[in-house]
Order: C-alpha cells, then sequence, then structure tokens
C-alpha cells in the first residue's frame, strides 16, 4: 500500500467525510472488552487513522495504546483531537507489513479495514508474520473486513472479502474463533457496507515449513 495515496486521501478530505468515517466505533470497543484486562492491556490499532476508537479507548482507561497507520495526516488530525492525551499515545507511521514491532509486545491486536487490502498471498503472510511476533501468547486479535457482500474497492484499491469460512482459515494457524459478528456500517453519504469481524484468541506460534 502506498503511503502517498492515504496521506492524500486525508489531505483532500475532512476526517468524517470519508467512507469508512464512524462516529462511535462501538463494535471494536465492544469485541476488545472480551480482554478483561484491557485497562492494563498493551493493544495496538493498525490502521488507526482518524479513528475516535483512540478516544473510546483512553476513556475506558487503557494507558498503553499505540496508533498505526500509513498516513501521518491521518495521525496528526487524531493528536489535534486528542490534545493533551496525545502525550498518552505511541504513534507509529508507515507500512505494518515492514514496521520493527517489538516481539510479543501487545496484549491487544485490533484492525478494522486494514487487512482486507492484503490482496496477494505475500501481503497476508507477511501480515500473518507481523502479527504473530508482535502478540503475546493468549492475546487477542480483533479484526474487521468488508463482507462477501461488501464492497469490491475501498478508496479506489481492490479489496479482499470474507466470509465466516475464509475469513476463520485466515487465522487458522495460531489462533483460536471466538466469535463472527456481522455489522452494517452506514456512510458519511449514506450508502451501507457490510462488514465481518473476528474475535481470535492467539493459542501458538507459528509454524513454517523447513
Amino acid at each position: 500500500m502506498s503511503q502517498q495515496h492515504w496521506d492524500g486521501v486525508y489531505s483532500r478530505n475532512k476526517s468524517d467525510s470519508v467512507s469508512w468515517f464512524q462516529q462511535q466505533a462501538s463494535m471494536s470497543l465492544a469485541l476488545m472488552q472480551r480482554s478483561k484486562q484491557l485497562k492494563t492491556s498493551r493493544v495496538i490499532d493498525v490502521g488507526a487513522g482518524a479513528s475516535v476508537l483512540a478516544d473510546s479507548l483512553l476513556a475506558a482507561g487503557v494507558c498503553d495504546l499505540t496508533l498505526v497507520d500509513l498516513a501521518d495526516s491521518a495521525l496528526a488530525t487524531t493528536k489535534l483531537r486528542l490534545g493533551d492525551r496525545a502525550q498518552q499515545v505511541r504513534w507509529l507511521t508507515g507500512d505494518i507489513l515492514q514496521l520493527p514491532l517489538p516481539n510479543a509486545g501487545y496484549d491487544v491486536w485490533h484492525d478494522r479495514a486494514v487487512f482486507h487490502f492484503m490482496t496477494s498471498a505475500a501481503q497476508r503472510n507477511a501480515y500473518l508474520a507481523q502479527l504473530q511476533q508482535a502478540l503475546v501468547p493468549g492475546g487477542l486479535l480483533v479484526i474487521g473486513t468488508f463482507a462477501s457482500d461488501g464492497p469490491e474497492k475501498c478508496s479506489g484499491l481492490p479489496v479482499c472479502r470474507y466470509d465466516e469460512q475464509t475469513l476463520t482459515q485466515q487465522f487458522a494457524n495460531g489462533f483460536k474463533a471466538l466469535s463472527i459478528d456481522y455489522e452494517t456500517h452506514v456512510t458519511p453519504s449514506g450508502n451501507t457496507q457490510s462488514f465481518i469481524w473476528g474475535c481470535f484468541k492467539k493459542t501458538i506460534q507459528l509454524t513454517t515449513p523447513e
């Protein structure tokens, strides 16, 4: 994915006018709260953009929060909105496939709408490798993608769409599915988009062929 592309998207559009904007990240927060120790968890939000999820997590008492996005302009919007609370957040700008992440550095990994941009096997494998090394054993993965009846493109880019079987298969190596949920997202323009949400528990390290 191109950093230039996403910086352009956020530079040209108000953060509350992009199709993925939510006034409240209700599904994300509800699924993340399956971690009974969420307040003391080390949380990473992949593709955080200008999402209000950060506001909700800080309000819920999360004190170890890392926000990741390709677009520095999107993170700048969140920093401005958070004001003094921005000092409580770690900010990482870059491609999640390439960023150096701490080994077993996170208890909760959240991703709303980044994984579905991984349209090649190589990208998905790189994503899974990052996830496996960065998420502690027993950690919680909360991931949302376009459902099988969702859009075929987002912001002009192709995406992969998933149903319960195909999403679960993506994380079959090393993760146990806790729940699969569906959500109808209403965009700022009034259109609807079908999302599927998976909540997984990390069980083992990824096995790779010799």
